[in-house]
């Protein structure tokens, strides 16, 4: 059985969780979050423990139950705590604004770049060069953050671009005569 899959999530005060056949819904003072059910994987709630089994002895069954813990045990942690991510710019003028929902970047085109954030996704920007992207889903967090960097991607030479805070670029040394 997947190591994952048999350590149960714990479910704090506050938070709610409702199984029903066809998905699982978390709802807590982050929000309301959901995953769909697997057939694969029994999902079984008691006292405030949830527990993951594989419906059978299949490999896929096996593999599922880990996936399906982590998917819901990210929603617990999303309700309760959230997630962000960390993006920085380097450059010369490069910079970001955030106005409310919406993410404003000079990023060395000759037009400044304006992105709508979705419902649930907050964006700040605490200094000029810094953005910071928090909500309760980590994948649309992730993602947003994602599609961000993919705009101005650094680059190998000077290392200008967005990058991920904890993100390490190796620089490569310039052409020689």
């Amino acid at each position: 059985m997947s190591r994952v899959g048999k350590m149960p999530v714990t479910v704090p005060q506050g938070v709610d969780v409702s199984i029903k056949e066809d998905q699982i819904s978390v709802k807590g003072a982050g929000g309301t979050l959901s995953v769909a059910n697997n057939a694969l994987v029994t999902v079984k709630n008691e006292g405030g423990k949830m527990t993951f089994v594989p419906a059978n002895e299949s490999r896929e069954a096996n593999a599922m139950s880990g996936t399906m813990r982590q998917l819901v045990n990210n929603m617990v942690v999303g309700v309760t705590q959230g997630f962000e991510k960390k993006l920085s710019l380097v450059g010369v003028g490069y910079k970001a604004q955030a106005q409310g929902a919406k993410l404003n970047l000079a990023v060395g085109f000759s037009h400044p770049v304006n992105i709508d954030m979705p419902a649930g996704i907050k964006v700040e920007t605490p200094a000029p060069t810094e953005i910071i992207i928090k909500g309760a889903d980590r994948q649309r967090v992730g993602q947003i953050a994602a599609e961000i960097r993919a705009i101005r991607p650094p680059e190998p030479y000077k290392g200008k671009g967005i990058r991920y805070s904890d993100e390490r670029i190796v620089i490569k040394e310039t052409k020689k005569k």
